[in-house]
């Protein structure tokens, strides 16, 4: 039997971003209706739309993407923190001087 290790607080609010993000997107669609055209159960989508499942499949959130007509780009934009672009103070290039930042 395999044990799941606990969600961190991150993954629990990124489980809650995604939720809140599909909710928007299905608007006035039935739960029902995006399940099934998604192929997953309506219990798995309001799990998900919950953030009960934190960190559902890839598969199963590129289906209901699909069918909510979200990029994928645009969904993990929504979900994951923006991550500051790091910059090394120095570039070296093999043979070339150092060049400073």
């Amino acid at each position: 039997m395999m044990v799941r290790m606990p969600l961190t607080p991150a993954e629990v609010e990124r489980g809650e971003r995604l939720g809140a993000l599909l909710r928007r997107a299905r608007g006035e669609r039935s739960m029902l209706s995006v399940a099934l055209d998604a192929g997953v159960s309506p219990e798995t989508l309001r799990k998900i739309e919950s953030g009960r499942v934190a960190t559902p499949a890839f598969s199963t959130i590129a289906a209901i993407a699909g069918v909510l007509h979200l990029s994928l780009d645009a969904v993990w934009a929504e979900v994951e923190p923006a991550v500051p672009a790091t910059v090394p103070a120095t570039v070296h290039a093999p043979g070339h001087a150092q060049i400073a930042s």
